[in-house]
């Protein structure tokens, strides 16, 4: 099953709500229609519109397609929806869908952004156009996420705002995060886990993750999301601790 089978299965056999993904990249405007109408069908009405990378499929070729290029153009095509609002401009007896529409938000700015100042101004205009919420990139460092959501404030941005934290386990880690992810790891998290043995460094991840949940927590955050990569055994671990 794909990301639609999967929701409604988390959701209707777990009773866990579920916040699929929705990516410009790789899918026609065409699609992803399609797959809101499904996901509205079936009772799942929370979404995360990103623009997705580089590496997946142009639909641009076939002259009956059309793309979203940037995940503010998805937001404002899930708000027509909600409107009422279809493609087939002709359609009749359609019904408004009723999608809450989160973005990505970047506490160390999206890479490709020249500044800060130029990515907070971006995601204003996704906002603007109808986002509720927004999620925040990871980080390790809590000052950052501070920092940029004061920045955000000032910029009349109301909605909530979630942290992204993923645990780091491994020293490997180390390269792949800010390779992949474009993320700085705090030198005094990078020389507790230099040259320590797995055991080690799993712990010192963990009990980093808990530090800064500890810490957003008494911010009072409106919550916090886990990123996970394939194993969900050192969230559960940190999670725990808070329940």
């Amino acid at each position: 099953p794909g990301t639609i089978g999967l929701s409604a299965a988390i959701k209707n056999r777990y009773n866990i709500e579920t916040v699929p993904h929705l990516l410009c990249r790789g899918f026609s405007r065409e699609e992803t229609e399609d797959a809101l109408i499904e996901l509205n069908y079936l009772g799942i009405h929370n979404v995360l519109a990103v623009r997705g990378d580089d590496l997946r499929k142009d639909v641009t070729a076939r002259p009956d397609r059309s793309q979203n290029k940037y995940a503010v153009d998805l937001v404002k095509q899930i708000v027509a929806m909600n409107q009422g609002k279809y493609l087939e401009e002709e359609l009749v007896d359609v019904h408004p869908t009723d999608f809450c529409i989160g973005v990505g938000g970047y506490p160390e700015k999206h890479f490709e952004a020249p500044n800060l100042a130029t990515d907070l101004r971006y995601l204003k205009e996704k906002v603007e156009a109808g986002a509720e919420y927004i999620v925040t990139q990871m980080f390790y460092d809590n000052q950052v996420f501070f920092d940029f959501v004061e920045k955000v404030r000032a910029l009349g941005i109301t909605v909530p705002i979630i942290p992204g934290i993923k645990i780091l386990t491994r020293t490997i880690h180390l390269k792949t995060i800010p390779r992949n992810f474009y993320v700085d790891i705090p030198e005094k998290l990078s020389s507790a886990v230099i040259g320590r043995p797995p055991e080690e460094v799993y712990r010192i991840g963990i009990d980093w993750a808990l530090q800064q949940c500890q810490e957003l927590i008494e911010h009072k955050v409106p919550c916090i999301h886990f990123y996970i990569m394939s194993s969900a055994k050192e969230v559960t671990e940190v999670v725990s601790q808070f329940l």
